[in-house]
């Protein structure tokens, strides 16, 4: 692995400022350092005149970024520690910042783009897509909930397609990522080299025209009949139940998918999106996630769900409790509940 100071490389090409992923070998995925070296980069070029555009690539042939290091979340959950929140706090503060940032701030969404790695990507005001893209918020399956604001992205996705992404941590190609308003355009992944070059000279208003099409066809357009009634339900038993019955046998999966993710991440996860709809501000709802990311770390489910999926890779996980029907609606406020004065995030704009 590189050395700290060198996962992120920040370089200059003529008026664009490029902040590369550079851990390649662990797909990108974000420590603490990697986000304060993006913040300390986005700070150096917000009022340098000769910077007019930042452009954000990953490493690598396999993707942008993978997420959070969540070797680390594991190991900090087990011992009880606050170096998670602390990862946290910093980089929901970045997450709003790209959202914010006065500069165009174009994102290569190419490959694989998950977790921690739409947070830097997605909130963006370029966010471009390739035939190669996967882009997933995929936390339910470690005993998590989507963050890095996450569920304001998807709670804005027509219908329930935003619901059916959260629960299930189903992956989309192109087309189905710029349905969702994950993504703006697409570039075929073998001319973003050129396309990247050619920002050093000239705006990304005048270049991208030049790069940009149409995507391949994706599935959720055509999916969005059973989609929209199933998960329109009021619980997450209900809409399993809804899916269960449909006639579509990709409704049927998704119910089978849903029950094999961590029940309480699950409900946690549907009210997330859910409040997160009449929450409104980007800032509001990564607040909110905050709080629900810091309940997180007590539950069992997301030691568990990092252990069968990362660490030992069996991929049969203890789920506890071990079915929807025994997650309480109390249990589900517990997750949302106030953290106290001195632990809340605060965010500018909120």
């Amino acid at each position: 692995m590189s050395d700290e100071a060198d996962t992120v490389l920040v370089t200059t090409e003529g008026r664009t400022g490029r902040i590369t992923l550079n851990r390649p070998g662990a797909l990108n995925s974000l420590t603490r350092p990697m986000v304060l070296r993006i913040a300390e980069a986005l700070t150096a070029w917000e009022h340098d005149p000769d910077i007019a555009q930042v452009l954000l690539a990953g490493a690598g042939e396999r993707g942008l970024c993978a997420g959070g290091d969540i070797r680390a979340i594991h190991a900090d959950a087990r011992a009880g520690g606050t170096a998670s929140a602390d990862f946290w706090r910093d980089e929901y503060r970045l997450n709003a910042r790209i959202a914010r940032y006065p500069k165009p701030y174009v994102a290569l969404m190419d490959g694989i783009v998950m977790g921690g790695g739409v947070g830097v990507s997605a909130h963006g005001s370029v966010r471009i897509v390739t035939e190669r893209s996967r882009v997933a918020m995929p936390e339910t399956g470690i005993g998590f909930v989507p963050d890095v604001g996450g569920t304001h992205l998807l709670a804005r996705a027509p219908g329930e397609l935003g619901t059916h992404l959260a629960l299930t941590g189903a992956a989309v190609g192109a087309a189905d990522a710029l349905l969702c308003g994950l993504a703006d355009h697409f570039v075929p992944a073998d001319r973003l080299a050129d396309l990247a070059a050619d920002l050093a000279t000239a705006p990304v208003s005048d270049v991208l025209p030049r790069y940009a099409g149409g995507a391949p066809e994706g599935e959720l357009a055509g999916q969005r009949e059973w989609i929209d009634h199933c998960y329109a339900a009021d619980t997450a038993e209900a809409i399993v139940e809804r899916l269960s019955r449909h006639g579509d046998q990709a409704a049927k999966q998704s119910a089978e998918t849903i029950l094999s993710k961590s029940p309480t991440a699950v409900k946690v996860a549907l009210a997330a999106v859910r409040r997160a709809r009449a929450l409104g501000s980007l800032e509001r709802v990564l607040a909110q996630e905050f709080r629900v990311s810091c309940a997180a770390l007590s539950w069992p489910d997301l030691v568990e769900g990092i252990r069968a999926q990362v660490i030992d890779k069996d991929r049969t996980p203890r789920w506890f409790p071990a079915d929807l029907a025994g997650v309480s609606g109390a249990d589900v406020e517990r997750s949302f509940a106030p953290l106290g004065p001195e632990r809340e995030l605060r965010l500018d704009g909120r």
